[in-house]
């Protein structure tokens, strides 16, 4: 008999932990709520199944329910979750003294994002530009692996074959869509150069800068982004920043390797 700490046993397939974990995934990759039918189909799960994860999960606060529409949405009791998460991630601590200098020197929103298990990119750390305004960037943002500046360095430097990169690309949600030919080529840029650009295609009159940070099989799984406005930005010098950006991801390397 396998003891309570052998492989086998902590291997174990806990079905209903499962289901309720797509069903938060699925919920929190959501642009609208949900109705029980739909989830249950997207998810290939007994509709009865599912209602009943979903009422548990209601409870607990992870998601909320509108009882007008009869639809469920990822709930805010997940934010305490992802904040302490985002808190204790060694990545996004090492981080943020560079995303504060970045954003002092070049007065631009400095963030730093991983990308998780759904194909999106998460906020983990950030710094605001001292301006009298400021973007809506918070901890815990996300958005699509594939979308804006840090998208194109997505496509360059991970192996995603060229009609997954068509179908996905055709789903994103631009201020200022760009045809796809013309993304391929600064997907090829970014390759080349080592940083992705977006000129006001994701956000229209903000330019985004990103620089990718590798996994161990040479994949990119996190990046450091800046955001500002296009004139600031091109002003500026979008070659300055991103040699500012890689610069500061190399010094973050090299600190996140002496702390293993």
């Amino acid at each position: 008999m396998a003891s309570a700490l052998s492989p086998a046993s902590t291997h174990r397939q806990v079905p209903a932990v499962t289901r309720a974990v797509g069903i938060l995934r699925r919920l929190g990759a959501a642009d609208e709520p949900m109705g029980v039918n739909h989830l249950a189909r997207e998810l290939d799960l007994v509709p009865s199944t599912c209602l009943h994860i979903l009422r548990v999960l209601t409870e607990e606060g992870l998601v909320e329910f509108d009882p007008a529409s009869k639809r469920y949405s990822i709930g805010v009791g997940i934010l305490p979750i992802a904040r302490s998460a985002i808190q204790r991630n060694s990545f996004a601590t090492l981080a943020q003294p560079m995303l504060n200098a970045l954003s002092a020197s070049f007065g631009v929103t400095a963030m730093a994002t991983q990308l998780v298990e759904t194909r999106q990119m998460v906020v983990v750390a950030l710094a605001h530009a001292q301006l009298p305004f400021r973007l809506s960037a918070e901890l815990g943002s996300r958005f699509p692996e594939l979308i804006s500046a840090t998208g194109r360095c997505v496509a360059a430097f991970n192996a995603y074959d060229a009609e997954t990169l068509r179908r996905d690309f055709e789903r994103l949600h631009w201020d200022n869509p760009p045809a796809f030919a013309a993304w391929q080529d600064q997907v090829a840029e970014a390759r080349r150069d080592g940083y992705g650009v977006d000129r006001g295609d994701y956000i229209g009159g903000v330019t985004i800068v990103a620089v990718p940070l590798f996994n161990a099989e040479g994949a990119m799984s996190r990046g450091l982004v800046a955001v500002g406005i296009s004139d600031q930005i091109e002003a500026t010098g979008v070659p300055d920043i991103a040699r500012a950006l890689l610069a500061a991801r190399d010094r973050l390397v090299d600190r996140m390797v002496a702390a293993i």
